[in-house]
């Protein structure tokens, strides 16, 4: 079976793909060929998912109930628990009482039981969780934020592609793909990020010199063999000097939200982080 003919979405009449449809064929992919598969469905169908604007927010919990008094209840069984089924939006499929506005949506949600894992070690587990590969010395393989940038992120655009929201010690970064789909990190949604602003009584003509006083001084580097980490750093820092003046960095500023939204998603790190997410989509 040729990786096309495995990765066929099926379209509507219009030619548009559903979103089952797509995520369906990603897991296809992702279980049959590694992250190749991730990476070739997003390829394929990049310019039409460009189009239509769509995005990607993952929601990464570590720990938490388990799939018994969640998504996949045994009542009834041996090792089950106390935990009741309910029905859901979806004829034949039930999940854990407790979870009733779920149920009534799970029609958007594509739910997978199916999953497992043959690594022992949390660390190495969650590396293959975000890039699709065990960990290995030799390569370092980009986490799905960085290819969903890499392919659908729109050229010149003055804030980063890929942003992840929380602990910094658990993000994955962009591999071989390079600084330019690298993530930015926000360890406190609830507030600006401290390294975005122009600083005290630096304005935007003077910024501009020292940017490109640092380009020249990083000539000489580059001209003695660090040629490689001149153009990484270059990139990483005309990335930031764009950010800084960028209008759209309000997108950032939970303040401004409404606080009515703001409590409907909850006061924790976690709710915040989503309606930062959303924000920023």
């Amino acid at each position: 079976m040729t990786l096309q003919s495995l990765m066929h979405l099926q379209t509507n009449s219009m030619g548009v793909v559903s979103r089952r449809s797509f995520l369906r064929s990603l897991a296809v992919g992702a279980a049959g060929y590694g992250m190749l598969g991730w990476k070739d469905t997003l390829t394929l169908h990049a310019e039409e998912l460009r189009k239509k604007g769509m995005a990607c927010i993952l929601l990464f919990m570590r720990g938490g109930p388990s799939q018994f008094e969640t998504f996949d209840p045994k009542p009834s069984t041996e090792h089950g628990g106390p935990t009741n089924a309910i029905d859901t939006a979806v004829s034949g499929i039930q999940i854990a009482e407790g979870w009733s506005n779920t149920a009534k949506v799970l029609n958007d949600i594509a739910l997978i039981r199916s999953m497992t894992n043959k690594e022992g070690e949390h660390q190495r587990a969650t590396y293959q969780m975000h890039t699709g590969y065990v960990p290995t010395g030799s390569v370092k393989y980009p986490s799905i934020g960085s290819i969903v940038a890499s392919e659908l992120g729109p050229q010149n655009f003055d804030l980063p592609h890929f942003v992840s929201i929380g602990n910094r010690a658990a993000t994955i970064g962009s591999g071989f793909l390079g600084m330019h789909v690298a993530p930015f990190v926000v360890s406190n949604p609830t507030q600006m990020p401290s390294n975005v602003a122009l600083p005290q009584g630096v304005n935007d003509g003077r910024f501009g010199r020292r940017v490109g006083l640092l380009d020249q001084l990083e000539e000489d580097f580059a001209a003695t063999g660090g040629g490689p980490r001149v153009e990484d750093h270059k990139t990483l820092y005309a990335s930031a000097a764009q950010m800084v003046r960028s209008p759209r960095l309000k997108a950032f500023a939970l303040d401004q939200e409404n606080a009515t939204i703001r409590d409907r998603y909850g006061r924790s790190p976690f709710g915040q982080g989503c309606l930062l997410a959303r924000r920023l989509v």
